[in-house]
């Protein structure tokens, strides 16, 4: 099924929400450890400089992505994005047609790069597309990420010219 990329709607938030938590509890991809609710996913999602969302043909929210400053001041021209696909979604390169309008949107919205400061090393379905679509690894943080079993995994910094 054709999948549209666009701005969020306020009524996507449960789903959108939805889609978040279910990477937060798998735990071996976000930082937060703690779900969204309603009330808090509309303050996250309202709060980014932009939120996509990947629709499909049948309108349903299917994956999303939050885009930021990665820092402030004179580091503010640097973005930083997050992508979430729904489980059952994957494999449909759904996240690549996130990634790709979360470039051309950082660049709209001014920022000249886009950043990634812990994409998890053990992800590497996430390190190939980042790295067939130009993004540079910057290096290895040893053991940066708590897996939910307690071990450690590096973390693999990367960035993006817009």
């Amino acid at each position: 099924m054709p999948i549209q990329v666009r701005n969020f709607r306020p009524g996507n938030i449960p789903a959108m929400a939805d889609i978040w938590n279910e990477v937060v509890r798998e735990g071996v991809a976000f930082p937060q450890e703690q779900t969204l609710d309603t009330a808090a996913a509309t303050a996250f999602f309202a709060a980014q400089t932009f939120c996509g969302v990947a629709q499909d043909e049948a309108g349903a929210v299917v994956g999303l992505y939050i885009l930021h400053p990665n820092n402030v001041g004179r580091c503010g021209h640097i973005a930083n994005a997050s992508y979430a696909v729904a489980k059952a979604r994957r494999g449909e390169h759904i996240g690549e047609q996130l990634v790709r309008h979360s470039l051309a949107q950082a660049k709209a919205c001014g920022f000249g790069v886009l950043q990634f400061n812990a994409v998890v090393a053990t992800n590497v379905h996430a390190r190939h597309l980042y790295e067939r679509l130009g993004f540079v690894q910057l290096g290895t943080i040893p053991k940066g990420f708590r897996l939910p079993d307690g071990r450690y995994a590096d973390i693999c910094p990367y960035y993006h010219a817009l």
